[in-house]
C-alpha cells in the first residue's frame, strides 16, 4: 500500500454527499477524517483503474458495506469513538 499522508495529496475535489455523511464527517476528529479521506482516495483510485462504470464500482462499495453491517449508524459511532 502506498504511503499516504496530507502532503502526497496533489488536488483537492469537492465531492456532494447528503446530509448525515456531511454531519458525521464534519463532527470527525481530524484523525478519523484522514482515515476516511484516505479511505476514498483509494477507493476512487481504484474506480479510475478498472473497466467498470463508476456506478458500478460505487454500487459494489455500497452492497460490500452493507452486507459487512455498515450504516450511517455504525460509521457515527466508529468515529465517535476516536
Amino acid at each position: 500500500m502506498d504511503n499516504w499522508n496530507r502532503t502526497n495529496m496533489a488536488e483537492t475535489i469537492t465531492v456532494s454527499v447528503d446530509s448525515e455523511v456531511a454531519a458525521a464527517y464534519r463532527a470527525a476528529s481530524t484523525v478519523d477524517r484522514r482515515k476516511l479521506e484516505l479511505l476514498i482516495n483509494l477507493r476512487l483510485r481504484d474506480a479510475a483503474r478498472t473497466d467498470q462504470s463508476l456506478r458500478q464500482v460505487m454500487l459494489e462499495v455500497s452492497r460490500n458495506a452493507q452486507e459487512r453491517g455498515l450504516t450511517l449508524a455504525v460509521l457515527q459511532n466508529i468515529l465517535d469513538e476516536g
